[in-house]
């Protein structure tokens, strides 16, 4: 193998995948929303090499009693871990069911500005009636519709990521003119439920466009870098790849690891005590750390890389850390990111040219 064939992104919001992984936490409850936590977490994963760190979120707690619930906006937290990160891609869920696609693209483009092109955006739904009630929004509730806001969203907030052109911000002296208001445009989108006229209120991110994830089920394979594609064996998870038709394709990958006190199978019935395991149709890996760098393997053949959900982040990323990426790394399997370098560069995608930057500098000034 000529290069690095596997990207490795992990899910870090709360405790863990399980909703009872606060039960085996390394610390106490109420150091969950801290910023110390958020740092910690984040600072593992990228001295471990992983590509990406995903935030998942939602106007409604994550859970119910008697576990504890509230979480931190995704957006917040990548803000906070961008300042204290350097190389790791930093991805937040963000749904676009009833949140403004105007300000979730200012959001997200002032985090690829803060993290100097580091960004991701994973694109989710909302999907408990409750949402609405909360963001003060008609229900939006069969999947079709919800598919429609999300498609809408994502069209709506890459055209705004191109309303400034790269050359908008002048800041002339001689002129006094900060912006060349030439090269910022109106994006004009009219869809079912809403118009946006824009510009945009930030110039365009460092990458151009931030690298969009999402399910290709959810959201027409044309509007994402990478697909995230679900299946409860590598054959399956193999067609779902083959299907995708996005650039990338990252599998998703449930994990409770062997550890030196207990299997991962005996730290699963430890938690199900408490509460199910919620069976989302991902591929689960239980079992030793040495199976789970086979099974990453096996599935670089089919899939560009992985996002990993670990069953209790305390428990399992510094195995993943120690055990993990270091044996994937020595396969020539995986390679760190390099600081200065964007997510799409990491990835190997292509930093998109903008839309509406087709006229040339010379057409433009002759049209003055």
């Amino acid at each position: 193998m000529s290069g690095p064939a596997l990207h490795l992104a992990v899910e870090i919001d709360g405790d863990g995948t399980h909703p009872a992984a606060w039960r085996r936490a390394a610390h106490s409850p109420e150091q969950l929303l801290t910023p110390r936590r958020v740092a910690q977490v984040a600072a593992v994963a990228e001295h471990a090499g992983f590509t990406l760190i995903t935030l998942d979120d939602g106007v409604l707690p994550p859970g119910a009693a008697p576990d504890p619930v509230g979480r931190i906006g995704a957006v917040e937290r990548a803000a906070f871990i961008a300042a204290s990160t350097s190389t790791i891609g930093i991805a937040p869920v963000v749904p676009v069911t009833y949140a403004e696609p105007f300000h979730v693209a200012g959001q997200l483009a002032s985090l690829d500005h803060v993290s100097a092109g580091r960004a991701g955006w994973v694109v989710t739904e909302e999907e408990r009636p409750e949402a609405a009630r909360a963001w003060g929004r008609p229900l939006v509730a069969d999947a079709e519709s919800r598919a429609r806001e999300s498609r809408d969203g994502v069209e709506v907030t890459r055209a705004l990521w191109d309303s400034w052109e790269d050359d908008a911000v002048i800041r002339s002296v001689a002129t006094s003119r900060y912006l060349d208001r030439d090269r910022l445009h109106y994006i004009d989108f009219t869809g079912e439920t809403y118009t946006v006229k824009g510009p945009a209120i930030v110039p365009r991110p460092p990458q151009g466009q931030l690298v969009v994830l999402g399910r290709p089920d959810r959201v027409a394979a044309a509007q994402l870098d990478v697909a995230l594609v679900d299946g409860r064996d590598v054959a399956s998870v193999a067609t779902a790849a083959a299907a995708a038709g996005t650039p990338r394709v990252l599998a998703e990958v449930e994990v409770a690891l062997d550890t030196p006190e207990s299997t991962g199978a005996e730290r699963v019935a430890d938690l199900e005590r408490h509460a199910p395991w919620t069976d989302r149709g991902r591929l689960r890996h239980i079992g030793s750390a040495d199976q789970l760098v086979s099974l990453l393997i096996e599935l670089s053949r089919y899939v560009d890389g992985v996002r990993l959900h670990p069953l209790v982040l305390d428990e399992d990323l510094p195995l993943l850390s120690r055990l993990v990426l270091p044996a994937l790394s020595e396969r020539r399997l995986i390679a760190r990111p390099l600081p200065g370098t964007s997510l799409r560069s990491t990835l190997g995608l292509e930093r998109p040219a903008n839309r509406f930057a087709a006229t040339t500098p010379a057409a433009r000034e002759n049209a003055r």
